[in-house]
């Protein structure tokens, strides 16, 4: 029984996943129908929490809109997200950032840019 269902589950599975992290600020692609016409939607924000794997795998993006922040969280598998872009890549020491929330204007979207560490300890050596 559970070969079985372990069958399904892989034949669900994206064949092409980028790879991200907790810290990365990313566009999230998402399919959007409207009656009998569908559009892509991009969703801009930073990674706060990954959880799960395989099939049941998720993501949870933020972004401040309007003074306001907002949430949403994204099945990594889904036919719903077209494709994840990485536009920075982030450096944390975390897990989940959900002190984020606390924070308010740009440093609520703030988070250590992993390019900036590596040229600066570049320079260093």
């Amino acid at each position: 029984m559970s070969n079985i269902i372990e069958k399904i589950n892989q034949e669900q599975l994206k064949k092409e996943v980028t790879t991200f992290n907790v810290g990365d600020s990313v566009k999230v692609h998402t399919r959007v129908v409207e009656g009998d016409k569908e559009r892509i939607q991009i969703f801009a924000g930073i990674v706060i929490a990954r959880k799960g794997f395989g099939i049941n795998a998720a993501f949870t993006v933020r972004k401040i809109s309007y003074g306001e922040g907002v949430e949403r969280v994204f099945p990594l598998h889904s036919p719903k997200v077209a494709k994840v872009e990485i536009t920075k890549t982030g450096r944390v020491r975390r897990a989940r950032l959900h002190y984020l929330r606390q924070r308010q204007g740009k440093e609520a979207m703030s988070v250590k840019d992993l390019g900036q560490q590596q040229s600066a300890s570049a320079e260093a050596a």
